[in-house]
């Protein structure tokens, strides 16, 4: 579920901050004063007379990574691709650092003296990647089509057929569907319970029962009480849901009444809520849609809904 952040996804944000910055604030010394830098990082002298102009040109890779990474820590979820980008050339120079030691090019002091803002920066991107993969909050987009596929019938049970259509079709069609998928389950401002009541009632409403226990496992993902999605689930939201879901079961089914239950989550919620319940319950019917129009109705029929 790629919801609303949270302390390691704010932790993720800083990490890729401070490699960022450090990486912008290194490569600027070294377009501005490459000469100052040179004398300023006492192992360089080490390695040779100084080079204005090849000073410059680290400088620019070291402020490219970083402008990439500060571009990354905006949104890691959605930008870990560019999170990725921008750490490759740090973690090129820092392994290029270790190589020099092992092969005794340069002395275990020098190394462990640069080791700090060399292999610092790559290893803050690192992590922050390492917790993002870890807990699977990264967007589809990127993700070779076949390994997404198998990863996403997996996470689904199976009902999700269509995959097979999808990773096959030409023109790059599996990933413009992932830049797709993160739409429908976007939230933001919205109370966890209320989005996915309308989630759950709009894919009731596409009448597909694995679809709804999808969205319920997403709901649950997302810390949304068992009891509550059953009782969804079953069609018998709590009070305090029942316009959410009503909201959705009225969207899904294009009934024009959509207006006024729209209204009242609105007056509820506020008009960021209701927009953001409006564009889950909008775009969550697109998998049974697809599943139909595909050929595999029958993967959509209602059954045992629980969780």
């Amino acid at each position: 579920m790629l919801g609303k952040f949270d302390a390691l996804d704010r932790l993720v944000q800083l990490l890729l901050l401070i490699a960022a910055v450090g990486a912008i604030a290194n490569g600027g010394f070294m377009l501005v004063d490459p000469l100052a830098w040179y004398v300023f990082i006492p192992t360089v002298i080490t390695t040779g007379p100084p080079n204005a102009h090849f000073i410059r040109d680290i400088g620019l890779a070291y402020v490219g990574s970083g402008l990439i990474l500060l571009y990354a820590a905006g949104h890691p979820i959605l930008r870990w691709r560019a999170a990725v980008v921008g750490g490759l050339w740090l973690t090129l120079h820092g392994l290029l650092h270790i190589y020099e030691v092992l092969a005794g090019i340069c002395g275990p002091a020098t190394f462990w003296a640069d080791a700090p803002g060399v292999l610092g920066h790559p290893l803050l991107v690192i992590a922050a990647l390492a917790i993002l993969f870890a807990r699977q909050r990264i967007a589809p987009a990127g993700i070779p089509a076949r390994l997404f596929a198998q990863a996403a019938d997996k996470a689904t049970g199976g009902n999700s057929p269509y995959l097979r259509d999808l990773i096959a079709a030409p023109g790059h069609a599996a990933e413009k569907f992932q830049h797709f998928m993160p739409v429908t389950a976007h939230r933001h401002a919205a109370p966890a319970d209320a989005f996915h009541a309308a989630r759950i009632g709009a894919t009731l409403a596409a009448d597909c029962g694995p679809c709804a226990l999808i969205a319920a496992e997403s709901a649950l993902g997302d810390g949304v009480a068992r009891a509550t999605v059953n009782r969804l689930l079953a069609g018998d939201p709590p009070a305090d849901l029942a316009e959410a879901f009503a909201f959705g079961v009225a969207i899904g089914s294009h009934d024009p009444a959509a207006d006024a239950h729209g209204a009242q989550v609105e007056m509820l919620y506020g008009r960021t809520v209701r927009f953001e319940m409006a564009l889950t319950a909008a775009t969550v019917t697109a998998y049974p849609a697809l599943k139909r129009g595909l050929g595999f109705a029958n993967s959509c029929a209602l059954h045992k809904l629980e969780v």
